[in-house]
């Protein structure tokens, strides 16, 4: 057996910490059913992080699907720092066994589409494609890779994860070929032959021998089909890889290979890419994208029975989080406050219903718009 919680064990609510159950089950048996506002938001973002992508949300609304309670947030994609990006209103009772899972689902989404969006900041207009779906649980793939186009990847790697997201698959192609035909030049036409009409060759260029030279002949052999050569030099035979990119180039350049794009992929993460820059065309990012920081979010009950009410070193009462329309700053305000930003831009609500009593309110917008909505906030970045 697998061993990952079934959706119906999530459903139920059995995927909670045990301490949530046993506070329901001891205000029911006191009678107690108190209405209480609780707010979503992040304790505190990875060392360097000045911001963030809230991601997870859809798995939010299935979560809360048939929950008598209100649940308000804000859009999928969102940048944020440390406002609420969540509220949730009802009798506790009708809700608490779900904290552990729907902390659980925001946290790792909006780690994973934080750090893609770092390295689309970091890789600019450059492609990048999200590798890293074998570093962790293939239970989460999909998710994981969601969450990387979400934040700025191109494309995603993984046949399932592909079609939840109606993409073709990125890749290009495995050492493994190359050592089971035994030559190179061999493995780059036999993996030209088996792709898809119209579909970029690929070829991986550091298997036997030294990456310029195998760069020449995968050139040599397939000319004009042939779209990028993919450096993954392992760490024990590699050395400075800025150096070993720009050398590829030159001899790719002077032989009138000029068209042919440099791919790197192995160990990268957003500081990396930005070394590479000046000689790279793309980038496969592996491990720092699917094993990211989990943004800490943490749930707070703030009002009971309309009364503000909250544990020592939180804030109280219902909030509004603002956005001005201008110059895009963000303020949180006791709610209903209103009134205009000081750059005289009208301010937008951020945190809209996502279900109303058990049932979804909002209209779930394509993964492809919440990826252009991340980038357009990217681009004041």
């Amino acid at each position: 057996m697998f061993h990952v919680a079934k959706p119906e064990d999530i459903k139920s609510g059995k995927v909670t910490d045990v301490y949530f159950q046993r506070t329901v089950e001891a205000l029911r048996n006191h009678g107690i059913r108190k209405r209480v506002l609780a707010e979503v938001r992040a304790t505190s973002l990875p060392e360097g992080y000045e911001w963030a992508v809230l991601a997870g949300v859809e798995e939010v609304a299935e979560l809360m699907s048939g929950v008598p309670a209100t649940v308000r947030c804000l859009p999928e994609g969102t940048l944020f720092s440390h406002e609420p990006v969540l509220t949730i209103e009802g009798e506790y009772t009708d809700w608490g066994v779900y904290e552990t899972a729907l902390l659980g689902l925001l946290c790792q989404a909006s780690g994973v589409a934080t750090k893609a969006a770092r390295c689309r900041v970091a890789a600019g207009d450059r492609t990048l494609i999200s590798f890293g779906a074998r570093r962790m649980h293939p239970a989460l793939a999909p998710m994981i890779e969601r969450n990387a186009y979400l934040g700025g990847c191109d494309g995603v790697a993984v046949i399932a994860s592909a079609e939840l997201l109606d993409l073709p698959a990125s890749g290009t192609m495995p050492h493994a070929l190359i050592l089971v035909v035994g030559d190179p030049v061999e493995a780059f036409r036999l993996y030209q032959q088996a792709m898809p009409a119209g579909s970029p060759i690929v070829c991986l260029v550091d298997t036997l021998g030294d990456e310029k030279f195998e760069a020449v002949a995968a050139a040599e052999a397939l000319g004009r089909s042939l779209s990028a050569v993919r450096l993954d030099t392992p760490g024990s035979r590699r050395g400075d890889m800025r150096q070993i990119l720009q050398e590829v180039r030159w001899e790719l350049n002077l032989r009138g290979y000029d068209y042919v794009k440099l791919i790197v992929s192995g160990g990268l993460d957003e500081q990396e890419i930005v070394r590479l820059n000046e000689f790279a065309d793309g980038y496969g990012v592996g491990t720092a994208i699917s094993n990211a920081p989990t943004i800490n979010f943490a749930l707070d009950i703030v009002e009971v029975e309309g009364t503000p009410f909250t544990k020592r070193g939180k804030m109280s009462g219902r909030k509004a989080v603002q956005r001005c329309l201008k110059c895009g700053v963000t303020r949180v305000v006791p709610e209903p406050e209103k009134s205009r930003h000081t750059c005289g831009g009208d301010l937008e609500d951020l945190l809209q219903p996502l279900t109303r009593e058990g049932a979804v309110v909002r209209d779930l917008r394509p993964v492809t718009e919440l990826r252009e909505y991340v980038l357009g906030q990217l681009g004041r970045k």
